[in-house]
Order: structure tokens, then sequence, then C-alpha cells
């Protein structure tokens, strides 16, 4: 084998393995459960950021712990993916799960949209919800649209979907764009908690 012909068989061996490797890296495995995790048979806890992978993840989740009737949210600061939020909400939906916060839980943003995927809400004494504005990513924030506006109606018909009356979903949706700006969070009081009708006991 001449130099050429051995220095084109090393670059073709070289990028076979790398095109391998980052196929690899993308393929999401049966047991990859991303912020979920299993404190016993019937107990979930999920911890950290949402994002696209996560409805996935927690396909396998629940295919690995089909007997799960209770979640257990801690460290939830919001999501990376609105979609994939609202998707993984729904199938959490479906398995008709009672979600709770430990005293130590904090949850924001998405997260929160997230947790009223729970048929049963609770929550312990200390536990943080926290709310605010969307931003469309760019220099717009959902505030900067008039109400009624369509850019609206996905978030409030989920919360119509999780349960809410229209008017409640509404009331709910409006009160956390304007309590705080995207860059910011407005941490719930309690009485907030239960004048939205966060809880469901």
């Amino acid at each position: 084998m001449n130099r050429f012909t051995q220095s084109l068989f090393l670059l073709l061996l070289v990028g076979s393995l790398s095109l391998y490797s980052s196929c690899k890296k993308e393929k999401v495995a049966p047991n990859d459960y991303g912020i979920f995790s299993s404190q016993d048979a019937n107990t979930a806890v999920m911890n950290g950021v949402i994002g696209s992978q996560t409805p996935q993840h927690w396909d396998n989740f629940i295919a690995a712990f089909p007997n799960t009737t209770k979640m257990v949210m801690k460290d939830c600061p919001g999501s990376e993916d609105d979609t994939a939020n609202l998707q993984v909400a729904r199938k959490v939906r479906v398995q008709d799960l009672h979600i709770h916060l430990p005293a130590d839980a904090e949850i924001a943003s998405g997260a929160v949209d997230f947790y009223l995927a729970g048929t049963k809400r609770t929550r312990d004494a200390g536990s943080k919800i926290g709310v605010h504005s969307w931003s469309d990513g760019g220099n717009k924030e959902a505030t900067d649209f008039p109400v009624g506006h369509a850019n609206h109606q996905p978030y409030i018909s989920y919360y119509k979907e999780m349960g809410f009356s229209a008017a409640d979903a509404e009331a709910f949706y409006y009160f956390t764009i304007n309590a705080a700006p995207a860059a910011d969070v407005h941490w719930m009081t309690d009485a907030e908690v239960i004048q939205f009708k966060l809880l469901k006991p």
C-alpha cells in the first residue's frame, strides 16, 4: 500500500468512525430517561430542564416503570423547547398522575405548565412556583401581543385541556405573562397559588 493509498484509507476510516460516533450520540437508548428517575416502583422523580428529547425520555421511562402513579418535581427551572414541553405534559396527563412538590422544590416557567398535567397536584410549604412572560426568541414578548391574539391561544387551550375552565385558563395565563418579563421570574405567593387553582387535591 503506497502512501497515497494509505492516507486515503486512514481518512476514510476516520470519517467512518466520526459518522458512527455522531449517529451513536443522536440515538436515544431504551434506558435513557433524561430528567426522569425512579424513586420506587410507583414514584417518578423529575429534576432538570425540559428539552426536545424529554418526550422520548418519558416514553422510555413509563415503558420501564408502567406502575408509576406519582411524580415528584424538584429543581425544574423550565423548558428549552415549549413544543416538547406541552407534548410531554400531555403524555403525562394520560397516565393520570399525582404530581407533588416537596418543600425544597423550585419549578418555574414551562415546568409550571408541566406541573398542571397532574390530575392530582399537591405541594409542601416552602416549595416555589415561578412564572413569567414568554419570548419569541427575538425582540417580542407575550405582552407585546394584544389580549386575544392567536399567539396566546396554544397556552390557554392547553390549560383548558388540563381541566381549567375557559375563564380560569385565561385568568391564569394573562397573570403569568404580566407577572414578570421573560428575563425575570415572579415567585407566586400562597394566596396566588390558591387563587389561580394550581393545586388539585
